[in-house]
């Protein structure tokens, strides 16, 4: 039975792979510092016999030199998430994101244990060919601007997996996230599905940044861990990296008008400045589409979950949790 070691495991997207991983005959160990992670993401495997949790830091060499040891394959989620977390903490932004990656790719070279890296569409910066490709030219901001240290984080960290396996032949493969989102994903971040539906569903106004017309595309979580999980299993996969997200585009503006539609909401949609909602200068990107042209070949993965149906589980998600209080 293999063992997976899930690093930023109580996160949204790492509770989910926990879940379809326990699911799956997997043992599987998180590793949380609960910095954005939130332990009530785990509660569906509390007290199962396969799964354990460990409450620390990735960068914690120590701990983690011990748990890869253990374990059979490593899924690196753990990272800082979210455009006013980056804006606000750029020092842990970038610290976490490549002092942590540093760490686990040591214990996996020590130990031999196929690495499996997220990273993100922000690599793409302000490309201007859609859809995004993985051996797509970048194009970053200035340094100046916070905005861009996450991009260039998780650069480094893709940099650094594919040295290790082209050096060490360490089996790694990376893959980047447009815009996943699902139950369990809250909106303190600057996420901003679930900080709509909340908005909505308290009548409260639906705060859109900018103009409204930027254009994203927004994966579903279930589908999501359902490639990742594949590409795990893939040999085919090692030393490769993949766009995963959905195909369906949607203004920023038109996503608050579903948002509202669905839930029945009367709330009022106002535009907010980026200078407002972030800081001046802040910069944004007009589309944002990947290409699953790579994935779908690999291992016959594309989405299967509508928008719709995505902002159906979060409003169900979040009603319920009003529900508890």
């Amino acid at each position: 039975m293999p063992h997976a070691l899930i690093t930023g495991g109580a996160g949204f997207i790492g509770s989910h792979l926990a879940e379809r991983l326990v699911a799956a005959g997997y043992h599987v160990t998180i590793i949380d510092n609960l910095s954005t992670g939130d332990i009530r993401n785990l509660a569906t495997l509390d007290g199962h016999a396969g799964f354990r949790a460990a409450i620390e830091d990735i960068r914690d060499i120590h701990v983690m030199d011990r748990l890869v040891s253990e374990c059979d394959v490593i899924f690196h989620l753990a990272a800082a998430v979210g455009v006013q977390r980056i804006i606000s903490e750029p020092i842990e932004t970038i610290e976490t994101n490549i002092g942590g990656t540093e760490v686990v790719l040591k214990a996996a070279r020590r130990y031999r244990k196929k690495t499996l890296i997220a990273s993100t569409s922000e690599v793409y910066g302000k490309g201007v060919r859609i859809p995004f490709s993985e051996d797509d030219d970048v194009l970053l901001g200035p340094t100046i601007r916070n905005r861009w240290s996450y991009a260039a984080s998780k650069m480094v960290d893709e940099f650094l997996a594919l040295a290790y396996h082209k050096e060490t032949s360490l089996p790694v493969t990376i893959f980047r996230l447009f815009n996943t989102v699902g139950p369990r994903q809250r909106g303190q971040y600057g996420m901003v599905v679930p900080r709509f539906v909340r908005w909505a569903l308290a009548g409260e106004p639906i705060l859109v940044y900018g103009d409204g017309e930027q254009q994203r595309c927004f994966g579903n979580v279930y589908d999501v861990v359902k490639a990742i999980h594949a590409l795990a299993e893939y040999a085919g996969a090692v030393g490769q990296v993949y766009n995963i997200g959905s195909g369906e585009e949607v203004t920023i503006r038109q996503l608050a008008e579903r948002v509202r539609e669905r839930t029945g909401s009367s709330s009022p949609i106002q535009l907010v400045p980026y200078e407002e909602a972030y800081e001046t200068g802040f910069e944004d990107f007009r589309r944002r589409v990947p290409s699953a042209a790579k994935i779908q070949a690999a291992i016959g993965w594309s989405p299967t979950t509508t928008l719709n149906e995505t902002i159906d589980q979060i409003i169900t998600y979040q009603q319920e949790e009003r529900a508890h209080g």
